[in-house]
Order: structure tokens, then C-alpha cells, then sequence
């Protein structure tokens, strides 16, 4: 499987990092190795002294599929959840300065935390959904999918442009406003509509 991420869906978060606002899409991948293994905690890699939690809304592939059409995109999914991408910061801007790819940064061993997935039947609409983290029971992070520059379906359209989707992969489909450092000692949790569905320690 692969995780396919995609980067400034949210109007605040591109604001708070200082970033253009894009016209399309920005993809960026993370292998199967970033994936951390439930029951495990996170562990600050030697590489960064400036690890951010970035919580976002995932979809679970259940079908394969390429060039779908956005009005067919709701049939190659019907599990989605909430997870981590983490970003180490200092070596992100590093690279940006440089015009070199995130990867380092973006896709490290660790670097994605999945959650429980949920059916998405459960939920009423997909484009209102509420999901936040909690940073040692304190909310850090909050955002609502009514918020993304594109919907989840426009996403998987766009992505099948380029990548054949296949079972089993996952889309992170971008973080809210909020991103902070994680040290640690903390503990982050995961919740979409109320529903916790991942608690994972910083080590």
C-alpha cells in the first residue's frame, strides 16, 4: 500500500506557515515504513529538533481505480479516520529554501499515525465533519472538512490522475490550522465527530 498526503488544504494552515496558496492540489507520498505500528509510541528521530503534529481526516482505498471521475469518487471508499502527519519542520524549511523535495522531512520512518477506521456511513456528510487532537488533553488542533479547498472526492479524482489507487491505500487529505512542536512526555489523541481513534506518546 502506499499513503498519498496532500499538503495546503486549508486556507488558515497555508497562512500560518506563510505559504502561496496553490491553484491545484500538492501531493507528496510517505512509504509504508513511516506507518507507526499500533501500540507503539512515536520516537523523536535524531535528524530534527522541531517535530510538528499535523492531524488530518484519512480514506481507506477499498477499490482499485484511475482516472475516476469526482462524481464516482464516493465508490472507492467507505472507511475513513483521522492520523498524523509528522513533519519535521526544521529540515522541511531547509529543503523548501533549497527547491528540494519534503521527503526527508515529510516521509521518515514514524511519521504517519493511523487511527481506527469508522464506516462512513456513520456520518450524515463527509463536507461537514468535525475532527481535533489533544495535546495532553488539551485541544490543539481543530478543523472541519466544510473547510478544505478541495473535497474528498475532488481529491481522489485529482490523485488518480496520476497514481493508479489501489486497496489499501490511504490519503491524508490535509491538516487544519494549529500545527505546533510535540516534545516528550506528551500524549496525542485523535477524535473525528467525538469518536476517539488513536492515543499515541511522544518518546
Amino acid at each position: 500500500m502506499k499513503i498519498i498526503c496532500i499538503g495546503r488544504n486549508y486556507a488558515q494552515h497555508i497562512a500560518e506557515l506563510q505559504n502561496e496558496r496553490p491553484t491545484e492540489p500538492v501531493i507528496f507520498m510517505k512509504p509504508d515504513s513511516a506507518i507507526v505500528l499500533k501500540q507503539h509510541p512515536f520516537v523523536m528521530p535524531e535528524f530534527s529538533n522541531d517535530i510538528h503534529h499535523e492531524i488530518e481526516l484519512i480514506v481507506k482505498i477499498n477499490k482499485v481505480g484511475k482516472y475516476i471521475d469526482a462524481k464516482f469518487a464516493h465508490k472507492y471508499y467507505d472507511e475513513i479516520s483521522v492520523g498524523i502527519d509528522f513533519t519535521a519542520r526544521d529540515l522541511q524549511n531547509e529543503l523548501k529554501a533549497k527547491g528540494l523535495p519534503w521527503e526527508k522531512a515529510k516521509a521518515f520512518d514514524g511519521s504517519a499515525v493511523i487511527g481506527e477506521f469508522l464506516p462512513k456511513s456513520k456520518f450524515n456528510s463527509l463536507e461537514n465533519i468535525t475532527f481535533e487532537l489533544t495535546n495532553n488533553n488539551q485541544t490543539v488542533q481543530k478543523g472541519n472538512t466544510s473547510h478544505m479547498l478541495w473535497k474528498i472526492d475532488e481529491l481522489i479524482a485529482y490523485i488518480s490522475q496520476y497514481f493508479t489507487l489501489k486497496i489499501g491505500d490511504i490519503i491524508f487529505t490535509g491538516t487544519p490550522a494549529g500545527v505546533a512542536a510535540v516534545k516528550p512526555d506528551d500524549v496525542l489523541e485523535g477524535f473525528l465527530e467525538g469518536n476517539k481513534l488513536f492515543s499515541i506518546q511522544i518518546k
